[in-house]
């Protein structure tokens, strides 16, 4: 189950009509190179809606890439309407709730999910 997720994933200080690509830029800002040593995980995002899509972040060893489309094989991947991802990454909807209610589908390992967290705060 996803604990927080609205603390996991880095929230850009965007106005309530930012768009998944403003909260994707401010993560860029929050990476903590040092919580991401001797990490090698790949996480995709797939969002509907008038401003969704893919997009994904490989991290490896303290550094990472981001991008929009899809990586192969990723640990996790987070499938949500664009709206319900922005609204969680702005604390104005609980990612817990979201994934309990089905609005927030996570793929994959729960605790690299949370690692994510880690390494975008």
């Amino acid at each position: 189950m996803v604990i927080g997720l609205s603390s996991i994933l880095a929230a850009s200080n965007e106005p309530p009509n930012a768009t998944p690509q403003d909260v994707f830029d401010g993560m860029r800002q929050s990476f903590q190179a040092q919580k991401a040593k001797g990490v090698h995980l790949k996480y995709q995002w797939q969002l509907s809606g008038p401003q969704g899509g893919e997009w994904w972040i490989e991290v490896n060893d303290g550094t990472y890439k981001m991008g929009k489309g899809k990586i192969p094989d990723p640990n996790v991947t987070f499938i949500a309407k664009d709206k319900d991802w922005v609204a969680i990454c702005h604390d104005q909807l609980s990612g817990t709730w979201a994934y309990l209610t089905g609005r927030l589908k996570v793929r994959g390992d729960q605790g690299v999910a949370r690692k994510l967290g880690e390494m975008f705060p």
